[in-house]
């Protein structure tokens, strides 16, 4: 797969079939796009931006995404992009007006044969293109514009923003449905409190940045360590620890099987199960007898399946 991050794209990928979106997580919504726009025999290309431009306009929104650049471009490869379009979205691009963008971007530069875009699509300064706007322009700017219906299950649209939400409710069985596979956290193991060790469960704390927070409690996971294949059963906890007047939130993680220190690794987290939510005990030995009880039920519920 061709990365180009700019607007300098070679010619054997001009008159191509375009798909355009911002694609985070590349749920089943997004992949119902690039299955339509695989079916002619062009090259098949997808145009994104980098950073997303919500996150771009609120600098106040950290926990957002719902894959991080290097997994987002993992998965287009997955679904067999020939080239990615990754466009850096700043503030002067911010400015292009919705025509200008089709003119001096989408026409002039990549010049596709057919554009495929979801329902909701919006683009250009103040947000004021939409899928009316483009298929407007069809024949100025030669191309055939196609707006997919949206994906949905159980008779409900399939959407990030839905995603995003079910990850907060807890509800991480119907997010990984969603995204058609088992939604994870990458991060590098960092020196904790080891508050831990001291209650009987070494475990590896790790900082989430952008990713999106799911809600605070017990998790069944499984991990990777360095990239490496081969996985580990654990239990896996998000909060601030209110027990002990915890102020910063942290994913800890207590890995079955393994003893030795991981600090500066970096591990994969994939979210299989939901134990209990997130709860401040009165003391220690109060916190050691449930830890006790969520080691034995994420035991069980590692029997989940997980797709990567």
């Amino acid at each position: 797969m061709k990365i180009f991050n700019n607007f300098i794209i070679s010619k054997g990928y001009k008159k191509s079939s375009l798909a355009i979106g911002n694609f985070d997580g590349v749920h089943k919504g997004h992949q119902k796009v690039f299955k339509h726009a695989k079916k002619t025999k062009l090259k098949f290309g997808i145009l994104t931006f980098t950073p997303l431009p919500v996150m771009f306009f609120n600098k106040k929104i950290k926990n957002y995404r719902l894959a991080s650049e290097e997994e987002k471009f993992r998965l287009l490869k997955k679904f067999n992009a020939d080239f990615v379009v990754n466009i850096k979205f700043n503030k002067k691009f911010s400015k292009i007006t919705a025509e200008n963008f089709i003119k001096n971007i989408i026409y002039k530069k990549i010049n596709p044969k057919r554009i495929f875009v979801s329902n909701n699509f919006r683009f250009g300064n103040k947000r004021k293109g939409n899928v009316s706007f483009l298929k407007r322009f069809e024949k100025k700017y030669n191309y055939k514009l196609f707006k997919i219906k949206p994906d949905k299950y159980k008779k409900k649209i399939v959407s990030s923003t839905k995603i995003r939400k079910l990850l907060q409710k807890g509800n991480i069985n119907l997010a990984n449905k969603l995204l058609s596979r088992t939604w994870f956290i990458d991060g590098q193991v960092v020196k904790g409190k080891k508050l831990g060790r001291k209650l009987g469960y070494r475990t590896c704390n790790i900082r989430i940045k952008n990713y999106v927070l799911p809600k605070a409690g017990i998790y069944a996971v499984k991990l990777s360590i360095a990239k490496k294949k081969k996985l580990y059963p654990g239990v896996a906890y998000i909060g601030s620890r209110p027990t002990f007047d915890g102020k910063e939130v942290f994913l800890e993680i207590y890995i079955f099987g393994i003893k030795k220190n991981l600090y500066k690794k970096k591990l994969r987290v994939y979210f299989i199960k939901f134990i209990r939510s997130d709860k401040k005990f009165k003391n220690s030995s109060r916190l050691i007898k449930q830890m006790n009880k969520d080691v034995i039920l994420a035991k069980k519920g590692l029997k989940g399946k997980l797709v990567i």
